[in-house]
Formats: structure tokens, C-alpha cells, sequence
């Protein structure tokens, strides 16, 4: 396949273009730095632009068949930021008719699980306190999917780690894990890769945790 990657920078986003290249697809990477970015290979092409600017963005996403985003704000002062850019994003692959879309996001975003424990409930209530602004952009950018066309999947993370990649974690289309707490940024970047093909993920949420 012909992917295009955005925030190919970030932890996720990094281990999506390694992924990628692994299985033998073609990789344009959008970055605002490209020294930044430490993936090498022949079928990789590295895009210097504007990521809030979607004409910038259109020869990126053009003749693509999907696109996959690991933006997302660094720190709660960017909250905000995965909104903004995900429009342009948007508008880019609009304007070139590209429409598989395949996002991170986090795991208070959706709904909890019904069985979930107390001490689960506990964790997600403090965590989804203190970076509220956070979570509050993620939402909205998710929002700003549901009211588009695209054909879009919002993958839920819980906290994130620096892990080899396992391929062994669960997914619950629009839902989460019972008493998934973490996972490895290298296995989102898998279950992301995966999803690609995965009809029953389009336009819906995916709780993913270990």
C-alpha cells in the first residue's frame, strides 16, 4: 500500500513508519523537521511541511490509500493542537479524495468498561482530571471526524510505554479493555497498521490495551 504518515516524529507515529516499511509499503512521512525523524529506507519519502496548512498537504496525501496520524499534543499546554491539525489533515485528503483515515487518540475518550473495577474506575477519573484539556481536544477531534466523510478510525490507547513490539493486546470496537491500563507504542502502531483493512473498524473507536 501507498501511506502516508503524520506526526512520523512522535513515539507512535515513529514505530508506524518502521511497521510500515517492514511489511513492504510505500511511506511518505509529513514532518515539520525531518532531522527529527530517524526511520530510514528505501521506500520511504520524506515530506518537509506546514502541517496546519491543508494546499501544503495535499501533495502528501495525493494517490495515497490510506493515512495514518500519530499527532497529538506533547503536553498539556498543546492541548488543542491534535484538533487543529487533524482538520487540515481533513481538508487535504478531501481535496485529493482520499478517505481511509486512521488516528490515535486515548482511552478516556470512550466509554469505560461496564465491568470495570474500582480501582480502574479510580485511575481513569484522576487521569481524566488532570489532563482534561487534553482528553477535551481529543474529543473534539473526534468529533470533527464523525462530521465528516472520511473513512476514519479513532484507535484508544491507555498509557503508553516504550516497549518491543508483541502483537499480543486486545481491541474492542467502540469500547475499551476491561482493565487494560497500558500498552507498548509499538503495538498501537501494529493494531493501527492492522485496522487499515478491517471493515468493522471504520468510523468507530477501538479500545486497544494490553
Amino acid at each position: 500500500m501507498r501511506l502516508t504518515v503524520f506526526g512520523a516524529t512522535g513515539g507512535v507515529g515513529g514505530e508506524i513508519v518502521r511497521q510500515a516499511l517492514d511489511a513492504g509499503h510505500e511511506v511518505t512521512a509529513v514532518v515539520r523537521d525531518p532531522a527529527r525523524l530517524t526511520v530510514t529506507g528505501e521506500r520511504l519519502h520524506v515530506v518537509r511541511a506546514d502541517l496546519s496548512d491543508p494546499e501544503a498537504l495535499r501533495g502528501a496525501v495525493a494517490g495515497r490509500n490510506a493515512v495514518l496520524s500519530g499527532l497529538g499534543a506533547r503536553s498539556r499546554k498543546d492541548a488543542g493542537v491534535t484538533t487543529r491539525l487533524t482538520r487540515a489533515v481533513l481538508a487535504a485528503m478531501a481535496a485529493e479524495g482520499v478517505r481511509r483515515l486512521v488516528i490515535v487518540s486515548a482511552a478516556p475518550v470512550g466509554p469505560a468498561p461496564a465491568d470495570d473495577g474500582l480501582l480502574d474506575r479510580a485511575l481513569r477519573s484522576v487521569v481524566s482530571a488532570v489532563f482534561k484539556n487534553t482528553y477535551a481536544d481529543l474529543r473534539e477531534t473526534e468529533a470533527e471526524l464523525a462530521r465528516g466523510t472520511a473513512e476514519w478510525t479513532s484507535v484508544r490507547p491507555p498509557r503508553l510505554l516504550d516497549r518491543p513490539l508483541t502483537g499480543r493486546y486486545r481491541t474492542v470496537v467502540g469500547g475499551s479493555p476491561r482493565g487494560g491500563r497500558t500498552i507498548g507504542r509499538a503495538d498501537v502502531a501494529h493494531a493501527m497498521l492492522a485496522m487499515l483493512d478491517d471493515p468493522a473498524t471504520v468510523r468507530q473507536g477501538v479500545g486497544v490495551a494490553y
